[in-house]
């Protein structure tokens, strides 16, 4: 799943007083000056809490103006910049990518520019995972994660310490709900449950054993959902008692009164996250690297949770996010979803997919 309005404009903005505060930690702003950055991100609710809490900040403790760019999703924005980059503009400086549309931009290459780490010091905190190289250098930092989620009705079944409960007929026949997507990571989590992980997706044997064992939950699906609020309303008139849904939305609806848990299994969960990526026609090198360390510094990972609902990608035990919060927005352990596969072998993957669900 990549990153979209799905997500952002389900949150729930929280009002906070953490952006002044982030001045301090990060230094005193900058003297006047002509300085300005142009940011894509996602639109709606999430664009619209960076640019009510995030960017002001930066702009407080840099002097750097920030001129915010709505993206469509990163796909449809990816072909933007394709089309800027052709002719010669730069729709953003900055720009969110899922992982698996950064790995598109780096094969397509030519539209992202490597990043000077040792300009942005505090991104040498984040897990190597989510600073992503390719042939031409760093091309991308994490800024933000999302998860998708095991999900249940405590007041209707007991709450599973795996995935692979959801298999047992005596407890879940015909009362689960799953995505319907080929990519929609729920192969992820049967190749962490059953198999070895990311590595099963390297072959097309395994490929199929996957898929094979994801048909034998079939008698236990009431739903294959293909849109959010399929399983939403499902859950809420308890037609469906489990599945797979959304970190986040699962915990506003619980938040709301709906008997809804959202819980890490002892394999976890799958998770997403997106990664700034600087334009390769931009001239705003030395100003994106000040917005991307800032983005990574722990008080902004923090204020992101806390105004977006975004997982933070630093070790949590450097936040000041309460247990409360982090248990609203992350959890452990992740899965990590097999991009390359799903990008190698998409019509493969799809094709077998979907004549499994075709089955009787």
């Amino acid at each position: 799943m990549t990153l979209t309005n799905r997500t952002i404009t389900r949150r729930t903005i929280l009002k906070t007083g953490a952006a002044s505060a982030l001045v301090s930690s990060y230094g005193m702003p900058l003297l006047a000056q002509d300085r300005s950055l142009k940011i894509g991100s996602y639109g709606g609710y999430f664009e619209d809490s960076f640019k009510k809490y995030v960017y002001p900040a930066f702009t407080e403790a840099t002097g750097i103006a920030v001129e915010s760019v709505t993206e469509p999703n990163s796909t449809d924005w990816l072909v933007t910049m394709q089309q800027g980059m052709a002719a010669g503009t730069v729709p953003a400086d900055l720009s969110l990518f899922a992982r698996d549309s950064m790995i598109k931009a780096s094969r397509i290459g030519g539209l992202l520019k490597p990043l000077d780490l040792a300009a942005m010091p505090a991104t040498e905190k984040f897990d190597p995972y989510f600073v992503f190289e390719d042939t031409t250098g760093k091309i991308g930092v994490g800024a933000m994660g999302w998860f998708t989620a095991m999900v249940v009705n405590p007041q209707e079944v007991d709450v599973p310490t795996s995935w692979a409960d959801f298999w047992d007929t005596s407890k879940f026949e015909a009362s689960l709900g799953l995505s319907k997507n080929f990519n929609s990571q729920f192969l992820d989590i049967v190749a962490a449950t059953f198999f070895d992980g990311e590595a099963t997706f390297a072959t097309r044997d395994g490929i199929v054993a996957l898929v094979e064992k994801a048909a034998e939950i079939k008698p236990n699906v009431a739903l294959w959902w293909s849109a959010e609020s399929q399983m939403e309303q499902g859950m809420k008139n308890t037609d469906i008692v489990g599945g797979q849904y959304y970190y986040d939305v699962a915990g506003l609806m619980k938040a709301d009164g709906f008997p809804i848990e959202p819980v890490f299994p002892k394999e976890g969960n799958p998770q997403d996250y997106g990664s700034w990526c600087l334009a390769a026609l931009s001239d705003k090198d030395a100003e994106a690297a000040e917005f991307i360390n800032f983005s990574s510094l722990p008080s902004t990972q923090a204020l992101m949770s806390r105004n977006i609902g975004t997982a933070p990608l630093l070790d949590t035990a450097m936040l000041d996010l309460t247990p409360e919060e982090l248990a609203g927005v992350t959890g452990t352990p992740a899965i990590r979803p097999a991009y390359q596969a799903y990008l190698d072998e998409e019509t493969f993957i799809k094709e077998t997919w979907d004549k499994m669900l075709a089955q009787a």
